[in-house]
């Protein structure tokens, strides 16, 4: 029990120190409630710095092209949020006003992470990969006042606004300030600055995969509190060094780079490559001695074309999350380095909450069981009740501090995500009688043929079995019989090329594997259409078959009409 009298910080820490001791105890993670805060708090004065201050442990590690190393410890990083803080707030930034945060991983995203909560600002975190025209959208629709931006992306923001605070870094631009200039001078620890749990601080752009990017709004709570269910998911401890593959930008990158590693006192050791080299991340988990490791199933997928054995290093945990983790990839892993990826669940509006947590059983293709705190129920779409398959969703009844407040500005979005007593999430998936939880789809990409429910990632993770395909993704393709058929778009294995030959041995390959009502008829090699994040945009793809049908446009493709015997 927590003493009612106890201070934020101290009911910050017995509700990270119930967890890591629940881990080998499922009654006492069943048991785990989430701390309330009635008063004041801000994770950055109430967490970080009591942690941080003369704690002189390595706090984050960022790796350039070149090999370059960049240091700083806990303490570091809390003398220079404070001086980034005091700078921040003589150039105009107040309690409440959002700042843009577009930069690579560098050391200043983190300085300025800190640097914004403790002034009681609000932080939007934005891909660099943003043009001018997308970054107005943003800049509108986010209210924002003021943006930190990386030297090489400052021309983007020459037509914008010009009441926005512009402040460059790692460089100098005309008219803006220079980041620099905030470690001329030392600062005070910086005070209190009053925030509440409820009250805003982060606001993030999901990716939109099958619409336009929703404005997520998080607030002190929700995220720097209910990121205490991913500490748990990913297996964390004091010490360990926690190596995550995630652009900045994107909410994942707050909850495996920010927030969960510092809860549990880790290490964050971020890449910072303009490319992704599956040879030079295998030895810079060796070189670091990462303990824990997180990455997306594109990454994972291109990690199993390499050589990854007597590579594992210092690793202890494996996880990935993002999409779905298909069970050939699971397997691929488990032969070379002896260690099970546990896949997790979550969202923009929302941390993880389904999970394969450390030392747990792990059945391949699941993205596991509920996190503590995190009611996860089923619903069946047409009766609305309870079910082994259905629209996975949250429980409002005693609603979960680790769940956005809603969609900013958008009243039709927030009533249909929260209807009926629940968070809907728009992800269907089905619970099997030991209580994991299977991934099917999304709400969008389940399509049915012949009158059957088809899962594209079930037909995925047949496909990526065969040793030519590196990806797949499956759409339905108008068909005058079945009304709808699963075709593949298929992205290729380095070593093979395009042929008929090829398309019917991956056809062949899936008949064998698959229900006949589940059959993959028709494939195509193309390269898959993605969010900036990284996911993959089937609604593209759907649009694109849909526009064949219509004969609008061509396309080379081979199908199990040839197979038929």
């Amino acid at each position: 029990m927590i003493p009612t009298d106890a201070s934020a910080t101290e009911r910050y820490r017995a509700a990270r120190d119930e967890l890591l001791a629940a881990r080998t105890d499922p009654e006492r993670a069943a048991a785990f409630a989430w701390p309330r805060f009635e008063g004041p708090f801000n994770w950055a004065i109430d967490w970080f710095d009591p942690m941080a201050r003369g704690n002189d442990a390595t706090a984050l590690i960022v790796v350039d092209d070149d090999g370059t190393h960049h240091q700083r410890t806990f303490d570091e990083l809390a003398r220079r949020s404070d001086q980034v803080a005091a700078w921040l707030a003589s150039r105009g930034v107040r309690r409440g006003e959002t700042v843009l945060l577009m930069l690579n991983n560098q050391v200043e995203l983190w300085d300025a992470m800190l640097a914004i909560m403790k002034l009681g600002g609000v932080i939007a975190p934005t891909t660099t990969a943003l043009g001018t025209t997308d970054l107005g959208d943003r800049i509108d629709r986010a209210e924002i006042r003021h943006v930190i931006v990386g030297a090489a992306d400052a021309d983007k923001f020459g037509d914008l606004p010009e009441g926005l605070g512009r402040i460059v870094v790692a460089g100098t631009h005309p008219g803006w300030a220079t980041y620099d200039d905030a470690f001329l001078v030392d600062a005070e620890p910086a005070r209190h600055p009053g925030t509440t749990a409820d009250e805003r601080l982060l606001l993030y752009f999901t990716s939109g995969t099958t619409s336009k990017p929703k404005l997520v709004e998080h607030t002190h709570a929700s995220y720097p509190v209910g990121h205490l269910s991913t500490m748990y998911w990913l297996g964390l401890e004091p010490g360990d060094v926690h190596l995550a593959i995630s652009s900045p930008g994107w909410a994942k990158h707050a909850w495996s780079l920010f927030f969960a590693p510092w809860i549990a006192g880790a290490t964050v050791l971020a890449l910072n490559y303009t490319r992704f080299s599956a040879d030079r991340l295998l030895a810079e988990l060796e070189a670091d001695r990462v303990t824990t490791f997180c990455a997306p199933p594109t990454v994972w997928r291109m990690l199993i074309q390499a050589d990854l054995t007597g590579r594992r290093g210092a690793l202890r945990e494996v996880v990935s999350a993002g999409e779905p983790l298909n069970p050939e990839v699971i397997a691929s892993v488990q032969r070379a380095w002896g260690l099970d990826i546990r896949d997790g669940y979550g969202q923009t509006e929302m941390t993880a909450v389904v999970a394969n947590t450390p030392g747990a059983p792990v059945v391949p293709g699941s993205m596991g069981r509920p996190l503590p705190g995190c009611p996860v129920v089923l619903i069946d779409p047409v009766s609305g009740a309870a079910a082994d398959e259905g629209e996975i969703c949250l429980d409002l009844t005693d609603r979960p501090l680790n769940l956005m407040t809603g969609y900013v500005g958008d009243v039709e979005r927030n009533a249909e995500a929260f209807a009926d007593g629940l968070f809907h999430t728009g992800d269907v998936a089905r619970r099997d009688d030991t209580g994991s939880i299977t991934y099917i789809g999304r709400t969008d990409d389940v399509f049915k043929a012949s009158d059957y429910k088809i899962s594209p990632f079930e037909l995925e993770s047949v496909l990526i079995e065969h040793p030519a395909v590196v990806e797949a993704a499956v759409v339905p393709a108008p068909d005058e019989l079945r009304l709808a058929v699963p075709k593949a778009y298929i992205v290729l294995a380095g070593g093979h090329r395009e042929s008929e030959e090829v398309a019917l041995d991956i056809l062949r390959f899936a008949r064998e594997r698959l229900a006949p009502y589940q059959r993959v008829r028709r494939v195509e090699f193309f390269e898959l259409p993605k969010t900036i994040s990284g996911k993959i945009r089937r609604v593209e793809l759907r649009q694109r078959e849909e526009a064949v049908a219509r004969g609008e446009i061509t396309c080379v493709e081979w199908t199990d009409a040839a197979l038929r015997g």
